[in-house]
């Protein structure tokens, strides 16, 4: 067991320095490697499998709500770009530009896109005409670059994939109805699929999407105490239609423009993934979106039969997501790598185990290991499945609810987050100014304002003035 401890050791322990642990877990789990560019990723087999889990389960949840995928280029001129003014406000310090084709200079600067709104823009305009074209519920699945300062992988980085969608809708209820939607199929697939709990509510002006008349968000909390906001859902109102002039002629034969949403989900969501369950032994990853749900390890596999009979449960689990580790590596050194893998279950199975008619079941979530004998071990796994799915999201759950706090005056604000992590529960006044002071001095932001209201105080707990909104305020990724 010597390389398996030597093995663990290798990772930071997440109390002595969580930013230390996560980049050693992403490294040594196999999930990222740097690039020679700098601020670009490489995703590796594992790590990238994790997003083709993504894109499998939220794809299909998007198809169950009539969302259908498109590809838009991924180069927007700037003249195009230069139509929406907050947009072009609030991405211009992160635009990559293209100046040159060739050998020659472009007589128009083109821009790499960091987000597609106005490329959809450009595309309905052309494509509606009429009420009859109408809705146009849209997504593309999709890199973007945005010239980040500082990059972590998963988390920010230069070029990130994520999934955008873009809809057209004839009245302001039905894209309000639609952003509201989108943000649901979001939580619905991180508590399900992710086993990660996650607050609803909607963004500030101060934080919402440049140009957007209201952005809805859903904000996760990390091991640590920090938060994420895992995805968002914007309602634009007619604000781009207006500036793109995509218009449409009515029932009542008038010319109106459109209303649009948008919304998205990108690779940070593994970033989650990895905050919310990871161990000191490395990730632990829901059976759901695990791309190996079980890892058979042969114990003194060169002993004759033992390999076969590997091979041979493999077969009858083949309902599941399930592999043989053949490596010609020690038992020790494939639990360690399993568990730092994160790997849902594992089965050990050697020569005695095989005489017996048994095997050793072991959870990564929880490390409790179980004899269950061969003729039982398809029922047992498909009951460990599910079980460990919902224990996980249970003690996300709880992690959440005893790392959440209310305070109802400023002392008891500045206390809590000089003593505790996580998310604390206040009330605004909804003033621009209190929300800034509060970034500037202590460097919280305002994560959202829950669509479950709470009643904590009468008044702002920073100014003190009459109170409009609870918010749950936060140190974020």
């Amino acid at each position: 067991m010597k390389e398996q401890k030597k093995l663990v050791a290798e990772i930071t322990s997440m109390e002595e320095d969580f930013a230390q642990w996560y980049t050693d877990v992403v490294i040594k789990a196999g999930l990222i490697a740097y690039s020679h560019i700098k601020g670009f990723m490489v995703y590796k087999p594992a790590g990238y499998a994790l997003w083709e889990a993504v894109q499998k389960y939220l794809d299909a949840r998007f198809k169950a709500v009539g969302v259908e995928n498109v590809y838009l280029p991924m180069m927007i001129p700037e003249n195009l770009l230069n139509k929406e003014g907050d947009l072009v406000k609030g991405f211009a310090p992160e635009v990559a530009w293209v100046t040159h084709g060739g050998s020659e200079e472009l007589q128009e600067r083109i821009c790499v896109r960091p987000t597609s709104e106005t490329l959809f823009c450009d595309f309905y305009r052309d494509e509606i005409h009429s009420y009859r074209d109408l809705p146009k519920v849209y997504n593309q699945w999709c890199s973007v670059v945005r010239w980040e300062k500082e990059t972590r992988p998963f988390l920010r980085s230069r070029e990130f994939m994520w999934q955008e969608g873009h809809t057209a809708h004839a009245t302001a209820e039905e894209a309000e109805a639609r952003t509201q939607q989108m943000l649901n199929v979001y939580a619905d697939f991180c508590a399900e699929d992710l086993a990660i709990p996650t607050i609803k509510g909607q963004k500030t002006d101060k934080e919402k999407f440049a140009g957007a008349v209201a952005t809805y968000t859903i904000e996760a909390l990390m091991h640590d105490g920090r938060a994420l906001q895992s995805g968002t859902s914007h309602d634009f109102g007619s604000d781009f239609a207006e500036a793109y002039d995509i218009t449409f002629t009515d029932r009542d034969n008038k010319l109106k423009h459109v209303y649009q949403t948008s919304w998205g989900l990108s690779t940070r969501i593994i970033g989650a993934l990895i905050m919310v369950h990871g161990d000191d032994s490395g990730l632990v990853l829901p059976p759901r979106i695990a791309p190996t749900q079980v890892m058979i390890i042969p114990i003194q596999q060169r002993k004759p039969g033992v390999m076969d009979k590997a091979r041979e449960l493999a077969q009858e689990l083949s309902d599941f997501r399930v592999k043989v580790d053949e490596t010609d590596k020690s038992p020790g050194f494939k639990f360690a790598d399993q568990e730092m893998r994160g790997i849902p279950l594992r089965i050990e199975i050697g020569p005695r185990d095989i005489e017996n008619g048994k095997c050793i079941v072991a959870r990564r979530d929880s490390g409790e290991k179980m004899e269950v004998a061969l003729s039982d071990l398809k029922e047992t796994i498909g009951k460990l499945l599910p079980q460990i799915q919902q224990d996980m999201y249970d003690r996300a759950k709880a992690h959440l609810e005893s790392h959440t706090y209310s305070a109802a005056d400023k002392e008891a604000f500045v206390k809590t987050f000089a003593e505790k992590s996580g998310f604390v529960k206040a009330m605004w006044c909804g003033d621009r100014a209190c929300e800034d002071a509060i970034k500037e001095e202590m460097g919280v932001t305002s994560r959202c304002m829950p669509f479950e209201q709470e009643h904590i105080a009468d008044t702002c707990v920073w100014c003190g003035k009459k109170a409009k909104k609870m918010v749950y305020w936060g140190r974020a990724y």
